[in-house]
C-alpha cells in the first residue's frame, strides 16, 4: 500500500501529491544548479565557500534518498535504473561523492539540470513529450545513415589532410599528417580557428574548396533526420507511467502498457 502510493506520488503527475512534489524536486534541482555555478565563482567562493559546501550536500542527500524511493517503489528496479531518467538521476549525485576522492569533479552537478525536462509531465505539456518521443525516434531510425555519412566524412577529412600536407608541408605549419587532419575538419565544419592557415595559392585553393563543400555538407545530417521525421505518425500521449517496468509515452486511451502488457 505504501509502496503504491509512494509510486504515485513519484511517478505520476495526474494526482495533486505527485504534482506537489514534482513542482518541489524542479525548484530543488535549480536551486543545486544554482549553487553550483555559483560556488565556480571564485570572489563568492572564499565568502560563501561553507554555505555552498553545506547546500551541495544537503541537496545530494536529498536527491540520493528520491533515488532509493525511485527503485524501491517500482517492479523492476533495474528497468528504471537502466533508462534515460533513471541513469540522469544517478548521475546527478554521483559527482559529490567522487569530489571527496577527485575535488572540483563536483562541478558536473549541472547535469541536475537535465531532470528539469521533468517539467513537461508536471505541466501536462504531453505534446511536448510526444515532439521529444518523436524526436528521439528519428534519431534511432537514422543513425545507420548517419554512421554512414560520419566514416564518409572521416575519409574525406584524412584525404584533404594528406593532400594539404603534401601541398603546405613542415615549413608552412602543417607539421604531420594528423595535424593537417585537424585543420581539415576544422575547416570543413566551418570553424576555423586561424591557427594553421595554407601559404600556398594551391593551398589556399583547396582549402577554399573545402570551405563551401563545408556547407553542403552541415547540410546533410538535418535532411536525414527531418526525411525520418517526416516518416513518423504522430499519436496522442499521456503522461501515465507503467508501474511495472516504468516505460512512459502510452496513447491517451491507454488501458494497458504497451511494453510489458500490465495494467495502467
Amino acid at each position: 500500500m505504501i509502496k503504491q502510493k509512494l509510486h504515485d506520488i513519484i511517478f505520476e503527475a495526474e494526482t495533486p501529491a505527485g504534482k506537489l512534489f514534482d513542482i518541489a524536486l524542479i525548484v530543488c534541482i535549480l536551486l543545486s544548479v544554482s549553487t553550483v555555478i555559483l560556488d565556480s565563482v571564485s570572489s563568492l567562493n572564499q565568502i560563501y565557500g561553507d554555505l555552498f559546501y553545506t547546500l551541495e550536500w544537503t541537496f545530494t542527500i536529498i536527491f540520493s534518498i528520491e533515488y532509493v524511493l525511485r527503485l524501491w517503489c517500482v517492479e523492476k528496479p533495474t528497468k528504471y535504473a537502466t533508462s534515460f531518467f533513471g541513469v540522469i538521476d544517478l548521475l546527478s549525485i554521483l559527482p559529490t561523492y567522487f569530489s571527496l576522492l577527485l575535488p572540483g569533479s563536483q562541478y558536473l552537478l549541472v547535469v541536475r539540470l537535465l531532470r528539469v525536462l521533468r517539467i513537461f509531465r508536471v505541466l501536462k505539456l504531453v505534446q511536448f513529450v510526444n515532439e521529444s518521443k518523436l524526436l528521439m525516434t528519428g534519431l534511432k531510425e537514422s543513425a545507420r545513415k548517419i554512421f554512414i555519412f560520419i566514416c564518409a566524412v572521416l575519409t574525406l577529412v584524412i584525404i584533404l589532410g594528406s593532400i594539404i600536407y603534401s601541398i603546405e608541408g613542415a615549413e608552412n605549419g602543417f607539421t604531420s599528417i594528423p595535424k593537417s587532419i585537424y585543420w581539415a575538419i576544422v575547416t570543413l565544419t566551418t570553424v576555423g580557428y586561424g591557427d594553421m592557415a595554407p601559404s600556398t595559392n594551391l593551398g589556399q585553393f583547396i582549402a577554399s574548396a573545402v570551405m563551401i563543400m563545408g556547407y553542403a555538407i552541415i547540410a546533410v545530417p538535418a535532411g536525414i533526420v527531418s526525411s525520418e521525421l517526416t516518416n513518423l505518425q504522430q499519436k496522442d500521449v499521456s503522461t501515465l507511467v507503467c508501474p511495472h517496468c516504468t516505460s512512459e509515452g502510452h496513447d491517451s486511451d491507454a488501458k494497458h502498457c504497451k511494453f510489458c502488457g500490465e495494467k495502467l
